[in-house]
């Protein structure tokens, strides 16, 4: 098989060179965007760490019980904040939601309005479907290699690699809820006399909100499944004692430290369940 393998298309050299220029003619661009995420980030992790802990675990307590309205809910999320500042694991917790919301807000923020235009332009979103799908299928390692070549090591390219990892959540659910608006419902809002942003607005958000919920939700499950990986970067946050567990073999903080990861998604899933 020499003979097929002496002419090697060359995808890892032109990444290469691709990521080389980018580097030399964007670098004011990456700059940019790095002081801006590290602002989001400081400004979310000021939030969370600067005020007791019992006060952020009241607020989403009762975050919890305004959007769930019963008390079973808001109870759990109190159980597992409790069991988690009982493990000790509360500044480390509080460091992966920053990572976490950072993520969320910078994909809903950009999901959202392209899954719109994509539900409203099929060709769009026919070309938009293999570039989701490589960013959906591409091993999450690799995304920590442009990370680092662009952003350095730290709290930044743990988020820019979750980012690219979630982003297409939201766009597809987001394209979903949209393109599964009823036509009669569309129909009727143009008869009234609705423009094309108030038939968006009052018509096609409100009847894609749970799917748009949906897409913040897997969002955020998803971003915490990046949190073990971001640490690899220099992230801060629980995934850094599960890769010191690994390293040093040690069964018992691995196993607080994951069983903590999975306590902080449950709240965050019950938290933000949504029924039609």
């Amino acid at each position: 098989m020499d003979w097929l393998t002496a002419y090697k298309i060359p995808v890892g050299r032109t990444a290469k060179l691709i990521f080389d220029w980018l580097k030399a003619h964007a670098g004011g661009f990456f700059d940019l965007v790095s002081d801006v995420m590290q602002a989001l980030i400081e400004a979310i992790l000021w939030l969370l760490q600067t005020p007791n802990p019992l006060v952020i675990v009241a607020l989403f307590v009762a975050l919890t019980f305004a959007l769930q309205r019963n008390w079973k809910t808001p109870l759990l999320v109190l159980a597992g904040f409790l069991f988690i500042l009982n493990q000790g694991y509360w500044k480390a917790t509080t460091e992966s939601l920053t990572l976490v919301l950072s993520a969320c807000v910078v994909c809903m923020a950009v999901g959202v309005p392209i899954g719109i235009a994509a539900a409203h332009r099929p060709r769009l979103f026919a070309a938009m479907r293999p570039v989701l799908d490589l960013m959906q299928t591409l091993p999450t390692f690799v995304y920590l290699i442009p990370a680092i070549v662009f952003f350095g090591i730290g709290m930044v390219p743990g988020l820019i690699a979750t980012v690219i990892f979630v982003l297409p959540a939201p766009i597809r659910l987001t394209h979903l809820g949209i393109a599964s608006t009823p036509q009669p419902l569309l129909e009727a809002a143009t008869a009234f006399g609705g423009t094309p942003r108030q038939v968006l607005w009052k018509v096609e958000l409100p009847y894609a909100l749970p799917q748009i919920m949906a897409g913040m939700n897997q969002t955020i499950m998803l971003s915490l499944s990046m949190v073990v990986i971001a640490a690899l970067v220099g992230a801060s946050g629980l995934g850094v004692p599960v890769v010191r567990a690994l390293n040093s073999v040690n069964t018992a903080l691995g196993f607080e430290a994951g069983f903590i990861i999975v306590v902080v998604a449950i709240i965050l899933d019950r938290m933000l369940r949504m029924e039609r």
